[in-house]
């Protein structure tokens, strides 16, 4: 049997985080939300929605990830699949049944929801974002030979496989760093072509500039941490 947990961080995600849970499919087993330390009511709607919901209080998306993981590292049951979503409904959660399907059918370890150009609302990433996922895809083909398109939260691994990562970035580097990795472990991977929306809400990453900047610098740090350690 397999078992899919879903985690994810949320802040001041208020108006869109019941529609997020809404329309995850019925075969996920927990939706587990992180509370980012919100001022609004991001933990009240999740618990409505049925789904369960931490509090971390550093700020941070990683902080946010490592706090579900610690969550699910304590369940009796643990699950076979772990799928990252965003709480602000930019992704179409009901398509987590095309990221989960090639773990289960082929077994491939790792799976990662790209968000083509064809496939994604108009606006719903901004020209920073772009540049940013074109120059840290090409960095890393230069570099390791990946062949990575996107770095899109919203994503799928084997849970045996994402604790062998020893994930530890807090911030804005945790995509990047989960990518890294999986290529350090030799992971399988593969990536699903998914729809993108404008997303509720502003971004707290590419709706500001210092957060352009911040994760910018995240993404370059990581990537070059890993090409000098090869």
């Amino acid at each position: 049997m397999t078992i899919i947990n879903v985690i994810i961080p949320a802040y001041n995600e208020a108006d869109s985080i019941a529609k997020v849970i809404k329309d995850i499919p019925d075969i996920v087993d927990d939706i587990i939300v992180i509370n980012n330390n919100s001022t609004d009511q991001t933990e009240v709607n999740a618990k409505h929605a049925g789904a369960t919901v931490l509090t971390e209080t550093n700020k941070g998306y990683g902080y946010a990830c490592l706090k579900g993981m610690q969550y699910i590292e304590n369940k009796i049951e643990k699950p076979n699949i772990i799928v990252f979503l965003d709480g602000d409904y930019s992704d179409y959660p009901e398509e987590l049944t095309k990221l989960v399907q090639p773990i289960i059918e082929n077994n491939i370890d790792f799976v990662i929801g790209s968000r083509v150009k064809n496939l994604r609302e108009p606006g719903s990433m901004t020209g920073p974002q772009i540049f940013g996922n074109w120059l840290a895809t090409n960095l890393m083909t230069l570099f390791f030979s990946a062949k990575y398109t996107d770095l899109g939260p919203f994503r799928a691994i084997k849970y045996d496989k994402l604790l062998n990562l020893n994930m530890i970035d807090k911030t804005y580097g945790w995509t990047i760093e989960m990518q890294l990795k999986a290529l350090k472990h030799k992971l399988s991977y593969t990536e699903i072509p998914v729809n993108y929306r404008n997303r509720i809400g502003v971004s707290k990453v590419s709706g500001t500039i210092k957060g352009s900047i911040f994760a910018g610098i995240k993404i370059l740090g990581w990537i070059f941490k890993y090409s000098i350690k090869k």
